[in-house]
């Protein structure tokens, strides 16, 4: 399956300026902005999110239970992560434990929302770069040019698993894209001996197709030398960076519960925390050219859009989760886990840093996820009636922190006794990687572009440095650095331009 690179004519520009406007194969909306020196060459890059989202200043004041469903609203794409982070959270805010039964519930919902997840990100968005080629006609470049590479009888497993994967959110979560299950200390509604039948049902088959997806990668990607000198090729997509997510207390990979794990360049444990005490370790910067925060570590400091050990920023990713679990709970993926330290010739317990090698960890954590799915599926717990706790009383603070498919989550609430909502603070998987997101969009141009020649491949593996993080910028806007940009245009009758009027 493995097709060669035909690279494209490059084209010479006559500015200094090159945008990428839209970005594309994303959740929503982002530009990049290229600046050249005078001999052509790129002076520095930007990744910009010129969008903003103001989810935490307008959960205020509304009922801290309406936050499941409101947070959710953020995307279409991972409304499932949203809709638990914010759960966990309401059940700190009226100091409830979920029931066994109502823990295990999620659990079961969740895995299926990252099979759903990881399935639509490797298909639809980061496999045209590789199945199509960096360099194909932007119009190959989509989900069509994919099956036409892999073949009908793929396309079509594909979009059956994901349907499947989206039929489970739906019988759990009472909505398949929205989902509606969470209350404070469990969830509204049991699983019945027949809807569980139907759940392992689609269960042993998304664990076949996850393993499917891993001989596609193998297939696809690591057959082709070309491409596989891109992921190793440190002047490009690589960057030295701290790492960050969930651990059970095994610090084996986890989604749903567990300590927020970090680990420095070289793979020691930097920092090991209960996410209720986040504050404590993770700072917000902002940039006066984005809406999109800049989360860092507070050891050692935020120092920019600059990697190393001094630098604070860190990567929330498949890639970073991969770094900072010493193994893999099922047996499946942890092979698979192995197998991928192994031919990334990983030393010790030194961290994988090179960013493209994101879209493999993503389909360890596909097979991963699909493993637990099934291992929930089949346990009596599904369809314990014990579902929720009872006479609850608001008040107070909660965190609830999961990884979300594109890095770790956090929302925080405070509520009075009323159960109004008092703060909101929100820490999105894409928000985390921000910093790290500039730096290889920065990289890539600075390898790629010289001399003033360009061209829309060219520029297209400047978008993969982006894509490999699978961002959600919907999710991921909230930060207002200053006065909201705005430009009025002054038209004539005829529609003719008659002024512009312009606050930067």
């Amino acid at each position: 399956m493995a097709a060669p690179i035909i690279w494209d004519e490059k084209q010479k520009v006559t500015t200094n300026r090159v945008t990428v406007d839209p970005i594309t194969r994303l959740e929503g909306h982002g530009k990049i902005e290229i600046f050249l020196d005078d001999s052509g060459n790129v002076k520095n890059a930007y990744w910009q999110v010129p969008e903003v989202r103001g989810f935490e200043r307008f959960c205020v004041g509304r009922r801290v239970t309406e936050l499941a469903q409101i947070t959710a609203r953020l995307c279409g794409v991972c409304p499932g992560a949203h809709h638990l982070a914010a759960t966990k959270a309401i059940d700190g805010c009226y100091s409830a434990k979920p029931t066994e039964a109502a823990f295990h519930i999620r659990d079961t919902f969740y895995h299926a929302h990252f099979v759903h997840s990881h399935i639509a990100h490797f298909y639809a968005l980061a496999a045209p770069d590789f199945v199509c080629g960096p360099a194909a006609p932007a119009a190959q470049r989509n989900v069509l040019g994919v099956v036409a590479n892999v073949g009908l009888e793929l396309g079509s497993a594909v979009l059956k698993a994901r349907a499947e994967a989206q039929k489970i959110q739906g019988i759990i979560g009472g909505k398949p894209t929205h989902p509606v299950m969470g209350v404070p200390g469990g969830v509204s509604k049991a699983i019945s001996n027949e809807e569980a039948k139907t759940i392992q049902g689609y269960s042993d088959g998304l664990v076949e197709f996850a393993k499917t997806s891993l001989q596609v990668f193998k297939d696809v990607v690591l057959s082709n030398k070309e491409y596989v000198d891109i992921i190793t090729n440190k002047d490009l997509y690589y960057h030295e960076t701290y790492h960050m997510g969930l651990v059970n207390d095994k610090n084996q990979l986890e989604f749903h519960d567990g300590k927020v794990r970090v680990l420095d360049q070289k793979g020691n444990e930097h920092d090991k925390y209960d996410a209720v005490n986040y504050l404590d370790h993770i700072g917000e910067a902002i940039e006066p050219w984005s809406y999109e925060k800049f989360p860092y570590l507070r050891n050692p400091g935020y120092k920019g859009l600059v990697d190393g050990p001094e630098s604070g920023l860190y990567r929330a990713t498949p890639l970073s989760r991969l770094n900072v679990c010493d193994s893999i709970s099922t047996p499946l993926a942890n092979e698979a886990l192995k197998e991928y330290r192994e031919i990334l010739g990983v030393k010790g317990r030194e961290p994988v840093q090179f960013t493209l090698a994101t879209h493999w960890a993503r389909i360890i954590e596909l097979l991963y996820a699909a493993e637990k799915l099934k291992e929930d599926a089949y346990s009596d717990k599904l369809t314990d009636p014990n579902i929720k706790q009872f006479d609850l009383v608001p008040g107070g603070r909660g965190v609830g922190c999961v990884e979300a498919p594109r890095g770790t989550l956090t929302h925080d609430y405070t509520c009075d006794e009323n159960g109004i909502v008092t703060s909101c603070n929100l820490v999105v998987g894409t928000t985390n990687n921000n910093g790290p997101i500039c730096m290889d969009v920065a990289k890539v141009a600075k390898a790629l572009i010289k001399n003033y020649d360009v061209s829309p491949g060219l520029l297209n593996m400047v978008e993969m440095a982006f894509r490999a993080y699978d961002p959600c910028n919907s999710c991921a806007t909230h930060s207002l650095p200053g006065q909201m940009p705005l430009t009025a245009e002054i038209r004539n009758a005829d529609g003719s331009l008659y002024d512009t009027i312009t606050r930067n």
